[in-house]
């Protein structure tokens, strides 16, 4: 997979997580660009960068496991394991939580997955998958608050004990995204697809090790919502090209 590279110093300005909520909001709130439709392009392009750079551009009889948590993550996880299924992949579910449990959105992702037969199964039970050619995190992203607990920590441990590449949805379950502080337990990732822009936590030093190879995906964010206040940030059509960017 061949992804264009810039500087994300010298380009890419950074968001905070006060940052990042705003643009949430604003996108749902101000433009009616809703959460199913972000959730659908970060899973599309999770699923891309994966067939890509880790399945040799070629999904079919390859095996994908797939860490979801309850939230926006677990959600764009679950549309990749949708699209690597449909591709061909060999892709089993591991939820970090009861499927009731999930928020509205990411469970309308479960449900379709239910539907079309995928394997789900809980935390617990992840080794009655098989093994996985990569791995997928979708289990905490920029809301983390502390050291992952229960058996979101429990899947982070399995996946680091993996031989498969892990390939984490906006931030590597664990690390800080404002900060970049590196919690215990923490995924160790091969690579990072962050979405619209990326985490200040991602960009410091220190944390490169767990982070991995950083890309940036579209998530269809209008550059004008940037530089309405209060985020006064000017940001120019940076997917022109491709819906997603290498930064490091």
């Amino acid at each position: 997979m061949s992804t264009p590279s810039v500087f994300a110093d010298d380009l890419v300005p950074g968001l905070s997580t006060v940052q990042m909520i705003e643009v949430d909001r604003a996108m749902i709130q101000d433009f009616q660009i809703e959460l199913i439709q972000m959730m659908e392009n970060a899973g599309r392009n999770l699923a891309d960068l994966a067939r890509g750079r880790f399945l040799d551009g070629d999904p079919r009889g390859k095996r994908v496991t797939v860490l979801a948590g309850s939230g926006g993550n677990g959600g764009g996880a679950l549309v990749a394991a949708r699209r690597l299924d449909n591709w061909g992949a060999a892709v089993g579910v591991a939820l970090a939580q009861p499927a009731t449990a999930m928020t509205a959105v990411p469970g309308h992702q479960l449900d379709i997955l239910e539907r079309m037969g995928v394997p789900i199964v809980a935390a617990e039970s992840i080794a009655s998958l098989a093994a996985a050619d990569v791995v997928l995190d979708g289990l905490i992203g920029y809301s983390l608050k502390g050291p992952p607990k229960g058996a979101a920590a429990e899947l982070i441990e399995w996946a680091n004990r993996q031989n498969a590449p892990v390939l984490s949805l906006d931030v590597p379950s664990g690390v800080d995204a404002a900060t970049g502080i590196c919690f215990d337990p923490v995924i160790w990732a091969a690579a990072t697809m962050t979405l619209a822009l990326p985490k200040l936590g991602l960009l410091g030093p220190g944390v490169e090790s767990r982070v991995g190879e950083l890309y940036l995906a579209d998530i269809s964010v209008p550059p004008g919502l940037y530089q309405r206040p209060p985020l006064n940030i000017r940001v120019g059509p940076l997917f022109a090209h491709t819906d997603i960017i290498r930064l490091r």
